[in-house]
């Protein structure tokens, strides 16, 4: 398995599909559709087919023989 590549999003987490452009595995919303609905990403290890499941600190997402490690920015006042 691939090292766990640690990626960071706005506090409020992140939908999959945004997460997957996000880390460069697909170009737009519609690859990120295609992929997910044919169960070749997991998400904390079992197979995620919701493009709209959102992700929060700590999820690890698998796709394509990567790993991806959602980070929680810190909002700054």
């Amino acid at each position: 398995m691939s090292k766990v590549r640690v990626v960071s999003v706005s506090a409020g987490g992140i939908k999959l599909d945004s997460f997957l452009k996000l880390c460069g595995e697909v170009l737009s919303g519609g690859q990120a559709k295609i992929l997910v609905q044919a169960g070749d990403v997991a998400v904390n290890g079992e197979v995620c087919t919701m493009r709209g499941r959102k992700l929060r600190g700590g999820d690890v997402v698998e796709v394509r023989g990567n790993r991806y490690e959602v980070a929680v920015e810190e909002e700054k006042f």
